[in-house]
């Protein structure tokens, strides 16, 4: 099991997208790292860190692609959603 815990959200101000973005990379890579070729991550922050969805999930997709294209074992990354609002945030984010 591989754990991150991402930033409160302070306004956005505080450096809490670089932070957001670093758990993400940091996991991907420990997965990676340890041989394994899925990965799935919750909606970091967005709950009781109050981090904005909309902000969250476009950092979550744009540092998952960008990791992929560096090359990468990984085959299969899962972004859960909690919520039908959350899932739309996504899917608009990954564009589909």
């Amino acid at each position: 099991m591989i754990h991150t815990v991402g930033p409160v959200w302070a306004g956005g101000n505080s450096g809490e997208s670089q932070l957001l973005a670093s758990c993400y990379k940091n996991s991907l890579a420990l997965a990676e790292k340890n041989g394994v070729t899925s990965i799935a991550f919750p909606s970091i922050s967005t709950g009781i860190y109050g981090y904005p969805i909309e902000r969250a999930a476009t950092i979550a997709v744009n540092t998952v692609n960008n990791y992929l294209k560096q090359g990468s074992s990984l085959k299969e990354i899962i972004f859960c959603c909690f919520s039908e609002e959350d899932y739309q945030v996504y899917k608009k984010a990954l564009a589909i």
